[in-house]
């Protein structure tokens, strides 16, 4: 039994999901009574999977990335588009111009409403959006987190773009390399609520207590807030008060980047190590003039690709969110269900003057 497609909803039917999204708001009951909103209660189920079901013709599955007009999501959300037009469905992108969670909830709201098939989010905060998402569940609204995860119980699944481990020990891996092992390093983050951040951070934090990186201390985090003057000038404040920092990991294509023209033209260029999450073309010139050595990131394009097959494989009962069901996503081939019902999109690439130009994204 798969989900029933959802269309744009009109008269009646819209007017009967504005109540329950006011019903809610006010603190009216949900499906089970003793769950509280902001984790929100888990949707009747879809029936069993079959993985053999055909993918629904006209499928609406909207992107809503952290940030619009982010460049980074730009890619991703471009490879959703490549992926929806392949299987013949309806794609579009909307978000805010800031990342906060706020505004993420209020567009959330507006697809409920509109009654789209799936809804891909990558979410600004991994509980502020649990209520409207949650909403969009019990309105037989498919929801897939990508990039960044929200709890469990409030989508059907998460796309990763690789294991929280990875990501975060391969970026302290080569800031340790860059700067000789032993010196001071900073973080340079998005929001202090990013869910994918927070747990690479998190991780290396961890990573930092053992034996290779004792001469290595984390002296400071920072948050540029994905806002490329805000990474600026976090960037500039970090140098300022740290006058021995020997490196910066920055684990935000934005943040990255920012970091990056600030050391470029400053004193700083070859003296402060510089690492992260970027993608090749906005770091190309950084690389080449020699601001920064080598950074990583797996393909964006192919995660956005993979959360858009996974949307249809819901919304058309291929899968349920389980672990150990299987779908096909296009040309990437056989995906996996995991535990908590994550999609592990692969390992990170690292990137350095070597092979920096075979990649276009």
């Amino acid at each position: 039994m798969t989900r029933s497609r959802r269309r744009l909803v009109s008269g009646a039917a819209s007017l009967a999901i504005l109540i329950t999204l006011a019903a809610s708001a006010c603190g009216g009951t949900s499906r089970d009574d003793n769950n509280d909103s902001s984790s929100g209660s888990e949707p009747e189920s879809s029936g069993e999977a079959d993985p053999n079901a055909p993918i629904q013709e006209g499928l609406h599955i909207t992107f809503l990335p952290k940030q619009i007009n982010n460049p980074y999501f730009t890619v991703s959300d471009g490879g959703g588009e490549q992926a929806v037009s392949e299987f013949g469905g309806e794609y579009e992108e909307v978000g805010p111009s800031e990342a906060t969670a706020s505004s993420q909830v209020s567009y959330i709201n507006t697809l409920t409403q509109q009654g789209v098939d799936a809804i891909a989010v990558s979410a600004n905060d991994p509980n502020a959006l649990c209520g409207a998402l949650n909403q969009a569940r019990s309105a037989n609204i498919a929801v897939v987190t990508y990039d960044s995860d929200t709890s469990p119980d409030c989508r059907d699944v998460f796309v990763n773009q690789a294991t929280s481990d990875s990501i975060a020990k391969i970026q302290l891996k080569l800031i340790a390399e860059q700067i000789g092992g032993s010196g001071q390093i900073a973080i340079l983050s998005a929001t202090p609520n990013a869910t994918n951040q927070n747990a690479w951070i998190d991780v290396m934090k961890q990573e930092l207590k053992k034996p290779q990186y004792a001469n290595i201390d984390l002296v400071d985090i920072a948050y540029g807030n994905d806002d490329d003057e805000k990474s600026f000038q976090e960037t500039q404040g970090l140098l300022s008060s740290y006058p021995d920092l020997k490196g910066i990991i920055s684990p935000t294509t934005v943040g990255i980047a920012a970091a990056a023209r600030y050391l470029s033209s400053s004193e700083y260029k070859g003296k402060v190590a510089l690492t992260g999450l970027g993608t090749p073309n906005q770091m190309r010139e950084y690389v080449k003039d020699g601001t920064v050595q080598e950074f990583a990131l797996w393909d964006p394009e192919k995660l956005g690709y993979l959360a858009a097959y996974a949307a249809a494989a819901l919304v058309s009962g291929q899968i349920t969110g389980a672990p150990g069901e299987t779908f096909e996503a296009g040309n990437l081939g056989q995906y996996t269900i995991q535990d908590d019902g994550v999609i592990v999109l692969g390992p990170p690439t690292v990137f350095n003057k070597g092979n920096i130009d075979d990649f276009d994204f």
